[in-house]
């Protein structure tokens, strides 16, 4: 069925539940709660409270007066409606709303310069953009050079001149569902990719590819209705939503978080009781650290009801996990991994029952297919590396408006080539070795960072680690290790190389950095920016090095 559906149905059954909740642990009046229908008569400011409530009717009710409003202002199925908003109550029945009404949602990154929303604008031909009080500045640049956006509507108060306010304007529509027929095969929505690499490219996925993230994420973490979900990623990703999907197939609670530091983290889960944390690599390595400074004290938390903490958007350390588990035992585990490709989770996950396996991405998940090949698309053999592929309902149509592109990483039978490399042991857990792209050959060698990343994360002053290639004229490439140590954490490069010695020789580090880990708001490491950085500097090194004596 359409995602869309889900929603409806849940509004029928379980109206007076309460489907969402706001956390905003900047607010000027802490602890002050209050619901979405006191929040629209009294006070249109979501910055002035710290906890703002959402039911199933009120989601729905809110999302089909979206619907209402797009149609009436002269959009269609088939439209294409941009959303540039930080997480809070706002977002998903906008996201909805424009499900509803037939057009294509597309979510753009906070994290854009104007240029970057003005290029997704183009590249994914937006005719209507939702925007927040954060980026209004931003907008404001391009405004006047995207001529094809007929509305822009702004989602606060004290609107712009050059837009219209939503909060006004939507609150005139009728909450009745709108005359519009979906199927699972209509296109619902485009995504962009992480954009590591240069400017993203357009995703485009069919309402099948939603309904199906639901279904994985509910067959692997077993949601009920009684489960409390905290979601703390931004919501313009895929990951974060389809995970949050789970709660919608199940009809239980989520809690949109707005703040990442680990007493904030915590403070949510115990006052909202929650159940199910999905977290970032980042994030558990701050709640590790704060506990171990004795900066926060879990007696001072209600944490007992909270039985999975899950894991995704990157390789996951099982030094990591070993220290989790040490710090609260009663966790079940899971690593879920997927691309925007793949809509965001689980076509591939470890499954909480396999915890002994703490290091692999896992196997293929609920409905998905996977195999590891070589250049020519040819299965590899049992435990050697190859380029990781996966099948599904959840592989996207296309990027959008770019058939080169396209065919580079989807074939004609639907499978969809990741990039990134990985081995599978005899007992069928799949591991993921390193991006394509970031396979470091020096000296004819094949060095994986992943791996050796996972080695240096476990000295003790170690936060965080990233390992690059740079320029070598000998080697051709040597691998370099930028570390980011742990808060108070002292460390010198000979240390670091002398705890290399337990790495065989050729993968060891050449170079040892010491500088902060850049990650994005998925946390993925962005080793395109430390290339930009470090191979330059290498470059001129080499170069200085190469010139004749005088």
């Amino acid at each position: 069925m359409p995602i869309t559906e889900i929603l409806s149905n849940n509004a029928k059954m379980y109206p007076d539940d309460v489907a969402l909740v706001e956390i905003n642990p900047d607010a000027a009046a802490p602890r002050e709660r209050i619901t979405w229908k006191e929040y629209n008569l009294v006070e249109r400011n979501p910055a002035k409270h710290y906890r703002r409530t959402l039911t199933w009717l009120e989601f729905d009710q809110k999302a089909n007066r979206v619907a209402n409003m797009l149609t009436a202002v002269g959009f269609a199925k088939g439209s294409r409606v941009g959303i540039l908003l930080m997480n809070g109550i706002e977002w998903l029945p906008i996201y909805f709303g424009i499900l509803k009404m037939g057009a294509l949602a597309v979510p753009l990154n906070f994290r854009y310069t104007a240029d970057e929303i003005k290029y997704c604008i183009e590249l994914a031909d937006i005719d209507a953009m939702f925007f927040g009080p954060e980026f209004i500045g931003r907008m404001e640049q391009i405004c006047d050079e995207i001529p094809r956006v007929k509305n822009l509507f702004f989602v606060g108060d004290n609107c712009p001149t050059f837009a219209d306010s939503y909060l006004s304007i939507v609150a005139n529509f009728p909450c009745d569902a709108p005359d519009m027929t979906l199927s699972e095969e209509d296109d619902a929505a485009i995504y962009f990719s992480s954009g590591t690499t240069g400017f993203p490219k357009a995703i485009l996925h069919r309402h099948l590819a939603l309904s199906h993230a639901a279904k994985v994420e509910q067959a692997h973490h077993g949601q009920t209705r009684d489960d409390v979900f905290l979601c703390i990623p931004p919501l313009y990703h895929t990951g974060a939503k389809m995970h949050w999907f789970g709660s919608l197939l199940s009809a239980s609670r989520a809690v949109l978080l707005r703040g990442t530091s680990p007493a904030t983290i915590l403070s949510a889960v115990s006052d909202e009781q929650c159940t199910i944390v999905w977290l970032l690599v980042p994030w558990v390595q701050d709640i590790l650290d704060a506990v171990d400074r004795g900066d926060l004290s879990l007696s001072d938390y209600r944490l007992s009801q909270w039985r999975l903490m899950h894991i995704g958007a990157q390789p996951v350390p099982p030094s990591l996990i070993k220290r989790w588990h040490a710090l609260f035992p009663h966790h079940a585990y899971d690593t879920n991994y997927g691309l925007s490709e793949s809509i965001g989770p689980g076509c591939v996950h470890l499954g909480v029952e396999n915890v002994h396996k703490v290091g692999a991405i896992g196997i293929p998940g609920y409905g998905w297919k996977v195999r590891i090949v070589d250049a020519n698309h040819q299965d590899v053999a049992q435990g050697e590396v190859g380029e990781l592929a996966v099948f599904g309902p959840g592989v996207m149509k296309c990027y959008y408006k770019d058939p080169k592109a396209t065919a580079e990483v989807l074939d004609n039978n639907g499978w969809l080539y990741t990039g990134d490399m990985a081995m599978q042991d005899a007992d069928g857990f799949i591991y993921l070795v390193d991006r394509k792209k970031d396979v470091i050959i020096s000296g004819g060698e094949n060095l994986y960072p992943v791996q050796i990343e996972d080695f240096i994360r476990a000295h003790e002053a170690v936060k965080d680690v990233a390992v690059i290639g740079l320029p070598d004229k000998r080697q051709g490439e040597i691998a370099a290790a930028v570390i980011e140590l742990k808060e108070g954490a002292q460390c010198t490069e000979e240390q670091i190389n002398e705890f290399c010695l337990g790495l065989p020789r050729y993968k060891r580090p050449r170079r040892i950095i010491f500088a902060t880990v850049p990650r994005n708001p998925t946390g993925k490491i962005e080793k395109p920016l430390l290339r930009k950085i470090y191979c330059g500097e290498s470059v001129v090194a080499m170069q200085n090095e190469i010139k004749p004596k005088k």
